[in-house]
């Protein structure tokens, strides 16, 4: 789709319009495509970015730019960027059919994924896999919700996930024992993936307990076994809540 605005002629291509109805009167904005979903999940930042124009329309195909005072009236300011950030968090991304049918797929994908980082069976102590957590959602019939971010619909997953399977938000308790040759080196490896240490002893060896997120367990466990040649040894000890007041995912 390729769009003229008539005010400047710019032209613009691979268009994504954000529509919003407010005060009886349409407001678009045109956006890069694929763009829009990153700002509504926190992963893109900056604006600029997302924006192809910082204008505010009345009709994007056509050109048609709104009138400063529609906005007032509509939105209480007619400040451009808090208006077009009113419309990107609330306004109703125009895609077509297969384009909408992937995006949600995607976003049942991403959510499944942020699922089962975050949490664990806590019978097993062990984390679910993506695959586990997808099929867990398919029974429940979760269905996605365009415009609201991966992370809180995670959350909204979770707490409903709690009524079919055993599931907790949880950090797992870990204490690894490393041989001295590696435990410098795989220290440094491991840091990324730790939440927090709670202690820690070098001597002959390096024995260490420690926090971390579920989802990195897989990850830990490989990378003991492996570089250490099945020397190192890893135990999950317990595990620590997630406070349910703990409402934030990073």
């Amino acid at each position: 789709m390729s769009i003229f605005t008539p005010t400047n002629q710019i032209r613009l291509t691979n268009v994504a319009i954000v529509r919003m109805k407010k005060g009886g009167k349409r407001f678009e904005i045109a956006c890069y495509k694929n763009k829009v979903m990153s700002w509504r999940s926190g992963a893109e930042k900056d604006l600029d970015e997302v924006l192809q124009t910082d204008k505010v329309f009345m009709n994007v195909s056509k050109g048609q730019v709104a009138k400063k005072e529609d906005l007032s009236k509509a939105f209480g300011t007619d400040d451009v960027t808090e208006i077009c950030k009113q419309i990107l968090a609330k306004g109703e991304l125009q895609v077509s059919d297969k384009e909408r049918q992937t995006q949600l797929e995607q976003m049942f994908r991403d959510i499944a994924t942020i699922v089962a980082e975050k949490c664990v069976n806590p019978e097993t102590k062990r984390p679910y896999t993506v695959n586990l957590i997808e099929r867990a959602m398919k029974d429940i019939h979760y269905s996605v919700k365009a415009n609201k971010s991966t992370k809180q619909q995670a959350l909204e997953v979770i707490r409903q996930l709690r009524e079919s399977i055993q599931i907790q938000r949880a950090h797992m308790r870990l204490r690894f024992v490393l041989p001295a040759k590696e435990g410098k080196r795989l220290k440094e490896k491991l840091k990324s993936l730790i939440k927090v240490v709670e202690s820690e002893d070098f001597d002959d060896q390096l024995e260490m307990v420690c926090l971390i997120d579920p989802g990195c367990y897989r990850e830990i466990d490989e990378l003991i076994r492996c570089e250490t040649k099945g020397k190192g040894s890893l135990e999950v000890l317990s595990l620590k809540d997630v406070e349910e007041g703990d409402e934030k995912l990073e």
